[in-house]
């Protein structure tokens, strides 16, 4: 029993050390050793660990046979249900997320992450108010968590409750001053509330944190447009476009910049790379009147007329 116990013991600390380097493959591949000694199919900790690794590695059905596994032995234990959650998430499943998130919390109260991305996936299938609740929950249960209060703006914010959203915005940031996102987050609130020159200063914060999030160029841009300052708009975008060369959405707004500044070659150049890397934005390019200008273009006609 006592060597059992030690090749079980072992294999466990061999897959967590893999597991610790991210090397998901060789852990599993010490966890199932594990699982296959003398008690290993009945240890709680093991199955999770193995059941994360899977879903890590998008495995969901077989991390969720795992996660089974742990509630057969003890239906009581909220991690079980709470993993399980996850797996279903991830699958985009989200009211069987849903269910077993709510098991977790019946379960154990007090499970903060389980009320957070229970929040989440509210957020995702468009019950704003609810996940409002269940974030605000999260940060009753622990007031230093950056993102509740981060994600909890946000929904603020698309629900038009703008002052709330500064208010949990602000908040985030004072927890982490540095934050690209959070700061992010304050240029999109400010700029709804009018405060255009505020929100820009953010939005160049957060560039400054991060060059490789598209979308606060994306907004600066959106705001020298508005304020028809249109060199200032592409060289924001054109920034952009150097550190993200893929996010079509950015060709396609210093197109129309392009446009507005009668540099029609510009602009065409940079509709045909916006189209071609996202071909959907054909048909909302077709309609939008900023665009008009080109149309009658040979490489226009020959591109985009049938």
């Amino acid at each position: 029993m006592k060597d059992n116990q030690y090749m079980l013991d072992n294999y466990k600390i061999i897959g967590n050390k893999f597991k610790e380097e991210n090397q998901l493959d060789k852990a599993l591949h010490f966890f199932q050793k594990a699982y296959g000694c003398k008690g290993g199919n009945e240890d709680i900790d093991l199955l999770l660990d193995m059941g994360l690794i899977y879903d890590e590695l998008g495995e969901y059905d077989a991390a969720k046979e795992k996660y089974q596994e742990v509630l057969h032995i003890d239906p009581q234990e909220a991690r079980g249900y709470y993993s399980l959650a996850i797996a279903y998430d991830n699958e985009k499943k989200y009211m069987k997320a849903i269910k077993y998130y709510k098991k977790a919390i019946e379960i154990d109260p007090y499970y903060d992450r389980a009320y957070f991305f229970l929040a989440n996936a509210y957020d995702e299938i468009g019950q704003k108010k609810v996940a409002a609740q269940y974030y605000k929950k999260v940060i009753e249960l622990d007031p230093e968590d950056f993102w509740a209060h981060i994600n909890l703006g946000s929904i603020y914010e698309e629900i038009n409750e703008n002052q709330l959203s500064l208010e949990m915005t602000q908040k985030g940031l004072e927890m982490d001053p540095e934050h690209y996102k959070a700061l992010f987050n304050m240029g999109v609130v400010l700029k709804k509330m009018g405060k255009s020159e505020e929100a820009i200063n953010y939005y160049l914060d957060s560039i400054e944190k991060n060059p490789h999030f598209p979308y606060s160029y994306f907004n600066l841009a959106i705001i020298y447009k508005e304020k028809e300052e249109f060199q200032k708009g592409v060289d924001a975008l054109s920034k952009a476009i150097g550190f993200n060369k893929e996010v079509a959405v950015l060709y396609y707004n210093r197109a129309c910049l392009y446009a507005l500044m009668n540099l029609y070659e510009k602009a065409m150049r940079d509709l045909i790379a916006a189209t071609e890397l996202d071909p959907d934005l054909v048909e909302y390019m077709k309609q939008d009147e900023e665009l008009n200008p080109l149309r009658t273009m040979e490489v226009y006609q020959l591109m985009f007329e049938e």
